[in-house]
């Protein structure tokens, strides 16, 4: 199985962090991960709202919030364990990750709203 890659936050550009914000899916399986507190497995974000996502879609989404520098992924067995990388984030691009964060929940009545990016 080849490696996850995980790029320094120094080599992410903002235009990759809003690229990988911009879907709506995606967005809505960062927050999650943001507001969380363990790391969830991959497979807890097949259903987001009513619509079922297949795993070939959540690869994807994964691997561009994964590129854009927003989680951190690992391997533990066959389970792959998801944390973000708010901190980092917001220490090169002061506030971004929190005013997106806060746009969405305002806008998607399935976010929660309120809830603060957990910093990891």
């Amino acid at each position: 199985m080849r490696p996850l890659f995980h790029p320094s936050i120094d080599d992410v550009p903002v235009e990759a962090i809003l690229h990988a914000l911009s879907d709506p899916e995606r967005v809505a399986i960062f927050a999650r991960i943001a507001g969380n507190g363990c790391a969830p497995t991959c497979s807890a974000f097949a259903n987001i709202g009513d619509r079922v996502i297949p795993k070939s879609s959540l690869s994807h989404h994964f691997k561009l919030l994964r590129e854009a520098g927003l989680i951190r992924s690992e391997r533990q067995g066959v389970e792959v364990r998801n944390t973000s990388r708010c901190t980092e984030v917001d220490a090169r691009f002061p506030g971004l990750i929190s005013a997106i964060l806060a746009a969405y929940a305002k806008n998607d009545p399935m976010a929660q709203a309120g809830s603060e990016p957990t910093r990891g």
